[in-house]
C-alpha cells in the first residue's frame, strides 16, 4: 500500500459508520483540502461541546484517539493506501489535542486551528519522521496527534505570557 495514495473514494463508503467517521462525516471528500475541511470539522465538535472538566475533555480525546487509531486503520485497508487524504479523523482529533484547556473564545479557536494546520501541513521534525515511519492506523493518527501536542505547548505558552 502507498502511504499517499490519491485513489477516488467510493461515496458509498460514508453510509458505513465507521468510514464515515474516518472520512470526517465526508469532509475528508472536500477536492484539494481534505485535511482542512476535516480540521473544520473539528473545529464545529469543538464549539458544539459543552463546557466541561479539562478531565472529561481529556478522557473524550484519548477515546478519539484510541478509536481512531482502528478507525483509520479499517478505512485505509479499503481504500488500499496507509494514510489516505480523504481520512481525517486524524485531524479532528488533532485538532482537539490543540485545544486542550484553552479557551473556547473565537480568537483561540482561529489561532489554534492556523497553528494546527501549519505544523500538520508543513510536518517538522519529528511530525515528518513519525508520518513517514509509523504504519498502519497508528500511524495514520501519530503525526496529526505530535502536530496537535506541539499546537497546543505553543498555545499554552502563549497563554502564560498574558
Amino acid at each position: 500500500m502507498d502511504k499517499h495514495t490519491r485513489t477516488s473514494v467510493p461515496i458509498k463508503l460514508l453510509l458505513n459508520p465507521w468510514h464515515c467517521l474516518s472520512l470526517g462525516f465526508g469532509s475528508g471528500l472536500v477536492p484539494k483540502i481534505p485535511g482542512t475541511a476535516g480540521t473544520v470539522v473539528g473545529v464545529v465538535i469543538f464549539v458544539l461541546l459543552p463546557t466541561m472538566d479539562w478531565k472529561l475533555y481529556l478522557g473524550i480525546t484519548i477515546s478519539a484517539f484510541i478509536a481512531g487509531v482502528f478507525l483509520c486503520d479499517y478505512t485505509a485497508r479499503a481504500l488500499n493506501a496507509s494514510d489516505h487524504p480523504s481520512i481525517v479523523w486524524d485531524e479532528i482529533v488533532g485538532y482537539f489535542i490543540t485545544m486542550f484547556m484553552a479557551p473556547a473564545d473565537w480568537l483561540w479557536i482561529l489561532l489554534g486551528f492556523i497553528l494546527f494546520r501549519t505544523l500538520d501541513i508543513l510536518k517538522p521534525w519529528p511530525i515528518s519522521i513519525a508520518d513517514q515511519k509509523v504504519p498502519g492506523g497508528l500511524g495514520v493518527m501519530v503525526d496529526d496527534v505530535i502536530a496537535g501536542i506541539f499546537s497546543l505547548i505553543i498555545m499554552q505558552i502563549i497563554l502564560y505570557l498574558l
